[in-house]
């Protein structure tokens, strides 16, 4: 998958069981600059990061949080996704993980901040192996 994000998540809490509910789960921040290239045509005079840009920050940090036995999963569908407040040019996503399995899918249950608060709330299935 190509993208036109140019920011990259960096690992806050490097993925690891957690410690009060043994689900698997990391924590990633990710510099929302004003050089991104959406910001160019979505709405020029009070510029927003689309939320498709926020979705794909969430996909790039949950694939580098992959548990270990969910290893070899695939992207398969945004199971929900509900956006809370606007991202600007120069905020700091807060992206905290938490990978479930859910039958032969697992689930990842993203809830992203900035500064301000929250920001959106998301829940992506992966599938493992070649199942459509």
């Amino acid at each position: 998958m190509t993208t036109a994000v140019l920011a990259r998540p960096e690992a806050v809490r490097v993925p690891g069981p957690d410690t009060d509910t043994g689900k698997w789960s990391a924590r990633y921040s990710v510099a929302v600059g004003a050089g991104e290239p959406v910001f160019a045509g979505h709405y020029p005079d009070f510029a927003i990061f689309p939320g498709v840009c926020v979705l794909e920050c969430v996909r790039a940090a949950a694939e580098a949080s992959v548990p270990p036995a969910a290893d070899g999963v695939r992207f398969a569908a945004v199971e929900s996704c509900r956006f809370l407040a606007a991202v600007h040019p120069g905020d700091v996503l807060d992206i905290e993980l938490v990978w479930e399995p859910r039958g032969a899918d697992w689930r990842c249950t993203a809830k992203v901040a900035t500064g301000r608060g929250p920001a959106a709330s998301v829940r992506c299935r992966y599938r493992c192996g070649d199942a459509a």
